[in-house]
């Protein structure tokens, strides 16, 4: 059974997103706890979970690497089932860097579920740190639902300048966090502010799932 971290709103949900975690870091983490405190400031609730490697650390397991996001795929796919046992409404998927490009390879999947509106990638992995050339581009294109990336201008996963020359499907969305890093942090020198651009990127998903929760 899939065990979920909630953040609610206090009043009723625009849709509940679920969230997968990044490579390194789990559901807890201080990227992770702050957005979901925001998206939940912004009316939409957030349930989060951990893939079983991450979630074996907590018990005194390995710190291994992933498993190739393509072999999380069913577990997400499981976490998707679980939630809509006990979600109402519409439900959308992302995740963190891995997290949201295993979404969305869930995304392009014949086994979507039609309660599954749309896809929330938080920083996501367009690229290895350090080369630009190795694309990762294939889950977006393949999604068959729309989609919504939230990214740090100066993401080194994938920057601004380096993702807009690049082609996109129209249903893919973008929200650009000023001068914000993979956790969409400026640099102290930046008139932006991490809080500022996370309010700002939870606002954004919140808008798109009330834009496209049917």
């Amino acid at each position: 059974m899939t065990d979920f971290l909630w953040t609610r709103p206090d009043g009723e949900a625009a849709g509940t997103l679920l969230l997968a975690h990044g490579a390194g870091a789990a559901m807890d983490s201080s990227f992770m706890n702050r957005f979901a405190e925001a998206a939940a400031l912004a009316g939409i609730a957030v349930a989060r979970f951990e893939f079983a490697y991450m979630a074996a650390r907590r018990t005194g397991g390995p710190k291994a690497p992933p498993p190739r996001a393509d072999k999380l795929v069913g577990e997400y796919q499981r976490a998707v089932q679980a939630l809509t046992e006990q979600a109402e409404g519409p439900v959308f998927v992302g995740g963190k860097s891995m997290g949201g490009r295993v979404a969305a390879m869930f995304c392009g999947s014949a086994s979507l579920p039609r309660r599954v509106r749309g896809l929330v990638c938080l920083g996501y992995p367009f690229h290895p740190t350090g080369k630009p050339d190795q694309w990762r581009l294939e889950p977006l294109e393949k999604c068959r639902q729309p989609a919504l990336v939230l990214q740090g201008d100066r993401d080194p996963f994938g920057n601004r300048m380096e993702v807009e020359e690049q082609t996109l499907p129209s249903r893919i969305e973008f929200v650009w966090l000023e001068d914000g890093n993979h956790d969409f942090g400026p640099r102290g020198s930046s008139p932006a502010t991490w809080d500022g651009n996370l309010k700002r990127a939870a606002e954004a998903a919140a808008g798109f799932c009330v834009r496209h929760r049917g």
